[in-house]
């Protein structure tokens, strides 16, 4: 099975990424973004160091130059390429996946993402074939760090004389968030418990993945227990945060898009909101009252980027917790959205269920929904054939039909043989658990007697 994905590079090591093929993928990716200079970076795996140090010899020997900033999260490899003008970056990292797993992420300057239709499949078929020529120049590797401005950036995003001192439990799941949070409490007012803070690329508590419910535990406890205002979690590489509210309930990503939108609008009047069309009533709703422009996109990082870029927006949301923002090069960040979001409980000064409570009930969700099916694209047809003439169709990705008082989206996924559902209605949560129900029976059905005989 090849490591090499939709977006980006992920697989076992060693069998199915090693040092040998991430040398070959530094010489690929010499040969297709034509780089000067790149940083590197890696998060606390224990197969990154290896997996580092062949990328950048094999991005030394076609003749580029390394920056190589050492164990971070993704969006630092950003930072760094954006900040620094660099011609590209590569983060060593599999993100969310078991300790056993490593992959890559890669940008072009200003941090525009490399995927299967941007130079991906160029990468994967030059390092799968393993033949280069030799540089007139060999480039070198330096060590740096950026971190000391990308901290600076962070807090230049927020009006740090508006924060309370808000207690925030803090679950950096074994990943690299923990230091970035103990340079930033240094600056800020708030008082922090901290769990699972140490990086430890053995993952001792599990794979730091909150958007599996059962990783959510810990941190939900905690917020209870201690009394916190809030509560946040990060996946391995900290692009992605998760919220839980004082009551230490999971806050659902989508509902953090609407928030965070009308907060950009707050200080971008009449600007451009992209969002995914997963889920959208309470986005779109939140954005037109706020004077805003909301942008419909296909799901995927890569998308939503070049969307973002294409329409100058402001900041873009992703109901799965990639937050994009004009700020920070179109890029995502999994720390801007907390710290944003602890500016806008100071200003308003109530408890953040009350902040949400209203949109939540306005505009009740599914959750996102998997389901393992043989034929999804015979499956989407059927759900187009039996709903699709009573609403409105869009293709924008996989299925979405608005109806009157509800809608539904469905799409393949990238990588496995799932279906993905996502229902919402408008403030009926009787009716979202009716139709939730009949979509489901309806996959089911059609999956089994699609299943081979």
């Amino acid at each position: 099975m090849s490591c090499f994905k939709a977006y980006d590079v992920r697989g076992k090591v060693p069998s199915e990424l090693n040092a040998e093929l991430a040398y070959n993928i530094g010489r690929a990716y010499a040969a297709v973004v034509k780089p000067r200079h790149v940083a590197v970076g890696r998060d606390i795996r224990p197969s990154g160091r290896e997996l580092a140090g062949a990328l950048c010899r094999g991005l030394n020997d076609a003749g580029v130059d390394v920056l190589d900033i050492g164990v971070c999260g993704t969006e630092q490899v950003y930072f760094a390429t954006f900040h620094l003008g660099l011609d590209g970056g590569i983060m060593v990292t599999a993100s969310h996946n078991p300790p056993e797993y490593n992959g890559m992420k890669f940008v072009r300057q200003q941090g525009i993402p490399i995927s299967g239709d941007s130079g991906l499949r160029e990468i994967e078929s030059l390092a799968l074939a393993g033949k280069f020529g030799g540089a007139l120049t060999k480039g070198r590797t330096l060590a740096a760090d950026p971190t000391p401005d990308y901290i600076e950036h962070l807090l230049e995003q927020i009006d740090l004389s508006k924060l309370r001192p808000l207690h925030i439990v803090c679950n950096a799941g074994n990943g690299c968030a923990g230091p970035i949070l103990d340079l930033l409490e240094a600056r800020l007012p708030f008082r922090f418990t901290k769990t699972q803070h140490e990086p430890d690329g053995s993952f001792p508590n599990g794979v730091p993945n909150p958007l599996l419910p059962e990783n959510r535990g810990v941190t939900s406890e905690l917020v209870r227990s201690s009394g916190a205002d809030l509560g946040i979690a990060w996946d391995g590489d900290f692009d992605r945060c998760f919220f839980f509210d004082e009551r230490g309930e999971f806050v659902e990503g989508y509902y953090l898009v609407g928030l965070l939108a009308e907060a950009a609008l707050k200080k971008s009047p009449g600007a451009k909101i992209v969002h995914d069309p997963r889920l959208t009533w309470n986005t779109v709703e939140i954005v037109e009252a706020a004077g805003g422009t909301p942008v419909l996109c296909k799901t995927g990082h890569a998308f939503i980027k070049e969307r973002m870029r294409a329409e100058d927006a402001e900041y873009g949301g992703e109901m799965s917790a990639h937050h994009y923002f004009k700020s920070f090069a179109y890029c995502d960040s999994g720390m801007l959205p907390w710290l944003l979001v602890a500016e806008i409980l100071s200003e308003r000064n109530q408890p953040f269920s009350e902040l949400l409570g209203e949109r939540m009930a306005r505009y009740p969700v599914s959750g996102e929904i998997n389901r393992e099916v043989n034929e999804p694209d015979a499956v989407i047809a059927e759900m187009e054939r039996r709903y699709g003439a009573g609403g409105r169709v869009d293709h924008t990705d996989g299925l979405a039909v608005e109806l009157e008082t509800w809608r539904f989206n469905v799409r393949k996924s990238n990588t496995e043989p799932l279906l993905r559902l996502n229902v919402e209605t408008r403030g009926d949560a009787e009716l979202l658990e009716k139709k939730t129900h009949e979509l489901l029976e309806l996959i089911d059905e059609y999956s089994s007697a699609a299943s081979p005989r």
